[in-house]
């Protein structure tokens, strides 16, 4: 099993070879300039200490097509003009994540890059729109609605009721329904995304699809009403996906990876608690949708995530699964809805799965349960960007005793409190537990940058310092928002903090 992890994978469309199965997965960032940039020196920073080591593929956090649906104020953005200035940042990330001034072309990470757009979870103030403009959406539903359908004497009637909840209704508007000329400009949005990533030097690119974003609010009957094309009726649900994605594949050489991250709680609505039967058809439309893109013949790998900003089980430190693999049962499912009737010729996406592997044991479980073929750490990438090293200390130790790994439970590193607590005046929805936890490995992941960006008396760089396990919920937030880069004496962002801690707390 050690030689599996650890062995070449070959994605089956672009025919790159990982050269191992462990990935480094998207995590929320908050390095770039207030409303959004191109990448600085604290993401090269950062992607230095992961390249270091040895991750079968990194992938970016989430980098945003559009400067007007920003997440938390600090996203890296495509460039809308794509010449040498604008590449040039991102060019040197490429580089950086490649490592390549030390390791041999055969054994550096694939680099891919995130596209995203945020859609209605684009928040005010912070999100990257002018003072009262909407963002973008499939229908006008706003975060926190809900969506009422009433039958009477054959007759259907639609009824979005919207959020009770004031901090939402002050963070997010309710979103303006896109045009069909909307549609068409975040789709070539994506392909330009698509096209900075190939001219920079990196391996590809993943369309996130996941945790409430835009294209994952086109999948969702509680965030698309529409009755048109792009409905989420059956034949028509997949349409904006698949569009973007045969929209980059004609762009691209046949060699660069196009992958895509799903989200199988975005088939159901937040705070639910679904009978049994309807977890099974909401089960059945998701294995549908992840038939169909199997089918497409285009995508190398599915990720399979879960959670939104209502649920936010992606970003919560709460372990919810008693294997530590939140979505392993789902995706050994996946992998069997992609083998039915699988087209001629068509070559079967990889499944990457991602969440609650903290251990040797549960990375081999992944695999000998045939749940994954590649692995995905987030969280544990932050805490213990070294982790491939440390699993292959593992091995030797337990090659050594005459054990297997999956004989090893112990976690890789300690991850802090699950349950970090944020001041008692903030308030008591959902989000803000989610967004404390967030907040602490931001920090981290800030702290991992900046220890990058020095340089010893040799010329090389330290290794990262270790996390900082004392800081309480309420150091993480403004930690979080209420920084400044000295050496630039950048004074925005500490504004951009105010702003931010206004818009996410009601200040």
């Amino acid at each position: 099993m050690a030689n599996e992890i650890f062995s070449p994978v070959i994605l089956p469309c672009s025919g790159r070879t990982m050269p191992n199965k462990l990935a480094k997965v998207a995590m929320y960032e908050h390095l770039s300039k207030i409303y959004g940039g191109p990448p600085n020196e604290y993401h090269m920073g950062l992607y230095t200490e992961w390249a270091k080591h040895d991750w079968g593929m990194i992938v970016t956090g989430n980098i945003q097509v559009s400067q007007q649906h920003l997440t938390l104020g600090r996203d890296i953005v495509v460039p809308i003009v794509i010449d040498e200035k604008t590449l040039a940042p991102f060019k040197q990330l490429a580089r950086v994540m490649h490592g390549e001034d030390a390791r041999e072309p055969a054994n550096r990470a694939l680099a891919v890059v995130q596209l995203s757009h945020v859609g209605r979870q684009s928040p005010n103030f912070i999100g990257g729109r002018k003072m009262g403009l909407p963002p973008l959406a499939p229908s006008p539903v706003r975060v926190g609605s809900n969506k009422r359908v009433q039958s009477s004497d054959g007759a259907t009637t639609l009824e979005v009721q919207d959020t009770p909840h004031p901090s939402l209704r002050a963070m997010f508007q309710v979103p303006r329904e896109m045009t069909i000329q909307d549609i068409k400009e975040v789709q070539q949005a994506f392909i330009r995304g698509a096209l900075t990533a190939l001219e920079a030097g990196f391996d590809g690119v993943q369309v996130h699809c996941a945790h409430g974003y835009l294209l994952a609010q086109f999948l969702n009957p509680k965030t698309n009403i529409r009755t048109d094309q792009y409905s989420v009726a059956p034949e028509n649900a997949l349409r904006m996906v698949r569009e973007i994605i045969e929209g980059i594949r004609a762009v691209v050489p046949k060699d660069f990876i196009v992958g895509i991250k799903i989200n199988s709680a975005d088939y159901v609505e937040a705070g639910e608690r679904p009978s049994d039967e309807r977890v099974l058809n909401e089960a059945e439309r998701v294995l549908n949708h992840i038939r169909s893109i199997a089918h497409w013949g285009t995508i190398d790998f599915i990720e399979i995530s879960g959670g939104d900003y209502e649920s936010p089980d992606f970003m919560s430190a709460k372990d919810t699964s008693p294997r530590q693999a939140f979505f392993a049962h789902f995706a050994k499912k996946a992998r069997e809805a992609m083998k039915t009737a699988l087209p001629s010729g068509v070559a079967m996406p990889l499944i990457l799965l991602t969440g609650g592997l903290r251990s040797p044991a549960h990375l081999q479980s992944a695999l000998d349960a045939g749940h994954a073929d590649i692995l995905g750490i987030g969280r544990g990438s932050v805490i213990r960007p070294d982790l491939p090293s440390i699993l292959h200390e593992r091995i030797e130790k337990a090659t050594t005793a005459g054990t297997t790994i999956g004989s090893d439970g112990e976690p890789f590193s300690y991850e802090p409190d699950a349950d970090i607590k944020g001041p008692s005046w903030l308030p008591k929805v959902p989000l803000i537990g989610a967004t404390v936890a967030l907040a602490w490995h931001n920090v981290r992941i800030r702290t991992i940058a900046e220890s990058q960006m020095k340089k010893t008396v040799d010329g090389t760089q330290p290794p990262a310092p270790p996390p900082n396990y004392e800081m309480t919920g309420t150091e993480a937030m403004m930690g979080m928002w209420v920084w400044m880069d000295w050496k630039k004496m950048i004074m925005p962002a500490v504004s951009a903090g105010v702003i931010g801690l206004g818009a996410i707390f009601l200040l």
